[in-house]
């Protein structure tokens, strides 16, 4: 019994590490891409405007106009607004306007911008 455990461990040891080193070969034939499971996010405010992440309201031309150096936006924001742009089917706005009030309501903060806390008092 432990001789066919130790030869059906030692073929499938086998059989996986063929499979691993020739993944580049038959990676491709599979049904999903691997484009779909990965796209690389934008780095510059140039290449963030090309994708979508700009509009009238939240413009990135003054950034690319006057040569920001920076590295563009929030690289986990961007895959959470991009991530709600694809799957509730809205625009670039709509989509950050639900990614702040999600981030707002994690933080405890209300939707007029005051704090969830009972004990919270406001000299206005």
């Amino acid at each position: 019994m432990a001789y066919i455990l130790f030869t059906l461990s030692f073929v499938f040891l086998i059989i996986a590490t063929v499979l691993y080193v020739t993944r580049s070969r038959w990676a491709p034939l599979l049904p999903f891409s691997s484009s779909y499971l990965y796209t690389q996010l934008p780095s510059n405010f140039q290449s963030d405007a090309e994708s979508g992440l700009s509009s009238s309201t939240f413009n990135l031309a003054d950034n690319i106009e006057a040569g920001d150096s920076r590295g563009g936006l929030d690289e986990e924001g961007k895959r959470q607004v991009q991530k709600i742009m694809r799957k509730k089917k809205v625009g670039f706005d709509e989509a950050r306007r639900i990614w702040m009030q999600e981030r707002f309501k994690k933080a405890g903060i209300a939707e007029d911008g005051l704090p969830r806390d009972p004990k919270f008092v406001s000299f206005s």
